[in-house]
């Protein structure tokens, strides 16, 4: 293929965290265990709640739904860097580029989509709960994932089609552990003008919708839990979103701190390094936030093991 030359490529390059040969071993071994970690602990987490009935409520239903597409999130990923690692070969077809690309995307803005419902979930537990079980009934909770499945599999095949448009020279080298949206559109020969417009304006269309729902409810919650008389009932009602508050501000805030980082420094391995928190940190943490501040999981969970 000449230089110049815009042509459908057969490969791409994943340059990784390393380049250096006596890091790929430490990166392998310490990729390894947070993806075992992550997989074990958001499978267990879905096993509790399908087993214990106490645990058959629109929250825990929701959770597990987190759970799964935590799982499916880190496995577009990782899986293949383990392997590139181990078989050091750093290529990646371009199909699989695209196939990852769309995954990653699928299941990341899945993950945003299901913390806005859960909000409104605890947003209803709290300002209104006696009418919780008939506000969210199993019609409206299906409806509420059937919902964020078609708003995340549009974005994602919006994105994934948007990519295909393109045209690619030599220069097919990504900075990163996976093919990244914004890395793989930097590579065109074409012009990506349309692309980035696309990408940007679809992100902060949903991003917008996810933040403002989750504000919205938790601007209601806290508003509702001051006005409770009872030190115990404030308590309680936190309690019950405790987690779920944790979760979204460790989600939101190592997005946040991906793009400020990538943003005010033009090096794109600094940019990948850090991405590595929400890619594979988060995820690896939700369930020990989930189990470790909730009881009923605690529960079920020695159910599991006994």
């Amino acid at each position: 293929m000449e230089p110049g030359n815009k042509t459908r490529v057969p490969e791409f390059i994943l340059l990784g965290l390393s380049n250096e040969a006596v890091m790929q071993p430490l990166l392998f071994g310490m990729f390894l265990f947070m993806y075992l970690v992550t997989f074990t602990g958001n499978l267990l987490i879905m096993l509790a709640v399908i087993r214990d009935s106490n645990l058959h409520t629109p929250m825990y239903f929701f959770l597990s739904n987190l759970s799964l597409t935590d799982i499916c999130f880190t496995s577009s990923t990782i899986p293949k860097m383990l392997l590139n690692i181990q078989m050091q070969n750093k290529m990646i077809t371009y199909e699989g580029c695209i196939t990852q690309m769309y995954f990653f995307t699928l299941f990341g803005a899945l993950d945003n989509f299901l913390l806005t419902v859960m909000a409104y979930d605890r947003f209803v537990a709290i300002c209104l709960p006696l009418h919780y079980t008939v506000i969210m009934n199993h019609k409206v909770c299906g409806f509420l994932l059937l919902l964020s499945w078609v708003l995340t599999l549009f974005y994602s095949l919006t994105q994934s089609l948007m990519v295909l448009r393109l045209s690619f020279c030599t220069d097919l080298e990504i900075p990163h552990f996976f093919c990244e949206l914004k890395q793989v559109i930097q590579l065109a020969c074409s012009d990506p003008f349309l692309n980035y417009l696309v990408m940007y304006f679809t992100a902060v269309l949903l991003g917008t919708m996810s933040l403002t729902g989750i504000l919205f409810s938790y601007t209601k919650i806290i508003s509702s839990i001051l006005r409770m008389s009872s030190a115990g009932g404030k308590y309680k009602a936190f309690s019950t979103c405790g987690s779920h508050l944790s979760v979204v501000s460790l989600f939101y805030g190592t997005g946040f701190g991906v793009y400020l980082s990538s943003a005010a420094s033009q090096n794109s391995r600094t940019s990948a390094i850090a991405s590595v928190m929400y890619t594979v940190v988060t995820p690896m943490l939700n369930p020990f936030i989930y189990s470790l501040r909730n009881k009923d999981i605690k529960q079920a969970l020695r159910k599991i093991f006994s």
